[in-house]
């Protein structure tokens, strides 16, 4: 009998930020396909018994191509076995999970999602800067800031250049400079507030707080490497005082 996908999302790294849904899935699969950035924690909840299969990439080297990722899953799931495809953050942001979903659809093969924390909730969650706040920002936007094969950005930095929103930049750093050029050229101030947080919710997490204008310089000097995110708007503005009130709820409790 043919078997079936999880495509689970394990969120940006902290094990207790997955969902019960995506742990009960994972804890059932025969063989569990998953990626560079899934903590060893989360990789320790899968059954003992199961079938680990690495298919992880890092920036400018995919040791295992996206192709040959859908063919592993089609092949362990038509050998009748029930597998977790296990994504850092949402297989269904910036995860590809529905380009592998539809290649297992063709396949015959039935495909359950779990959604999973995504990387700017998780920053926000962790920072206690928020995505949208009232009279700060009433929208929020995430948009890649690296391109298929290095192809260049082709963005809409007039959308994105908007004070009234959130801008939330995955897989940035290479081209942070270019995507802050874009948005200053389309009239967002250079004093805007950016904050780059790395590996969110990972005990490897790094923070750098800047501005527009001085953010390139800034994530070279600090020595930042993917995966960071970068919160571009006035909601960063917040950062500090979300510091102090977490250090008073902290001395209120001691």
């Amino acid at each position: 009998m043919t078997g079936k996908v999880y495509l689970i999302g394990a969120g940006p790294g902290d094990p207790e930020l997955m969902t019960v849904k995506a742990i009960r899935m994972l804890k059932e699969a025969d063989a569990v396909v998953y990626d560079r950035l899934v903590s060893d924690e989360i990789i320790a909840m899968a059954n003992p018994d199961a079938k680990m299969i690495f298919v992880g990439k890092s920036p400018k080297c995919h040791t295992v191509p996206q192709e040959r990722i859908n063919e592993i899953l089609a092949e362990e799931a038509l050998a009748g076995r029930t597998v977790a495809r296990l994504k850092g953050g949402d297989p269904l942001i910036f995860g590809r999970g529905s380009e592998e979903a539809a290649h297992l659809v063709a396949q015959g093969v039935e495909v359950e999602y779990a959604p999973g924390i995504t990387a700017a909730q998780g920053a926000a969650s962790v920072t206690g800067v928020p995505l949208t706040h009232r009279g700060l920002a009433t929208g929020v936007q995430y948009v890649t800031g690296h391109r298929q094969a290095d192809n260049a950005l082709d963005l809409d930095w007039k959308k994105l250049a908007d004070p009234d929103t959130t801008l939330v930049v995955y897989m940035g750093v290479a081209n942070i400079g270019q995507i802050a050029v874009g948005l200053m050229t389309e009239g967002l101030p250079g004093s805007t507030p950016v904050m780059a947080i790395s590996r969110v919710s990972s005990p490897e997490e790094s923070r750098m707080v800047s501005t527009l204008n001085r953010v390139a310089q800034d994530t070279r000097d600090a020595g930042l490497k993917p995966p960071t995110l970068f919160v571009i708007g006035k909601v960063v503005s917040l950062y500090d005082t979300a510091l102090l009130s977490q250090e008073i709820e902290v001395a209120a409790h001691a």
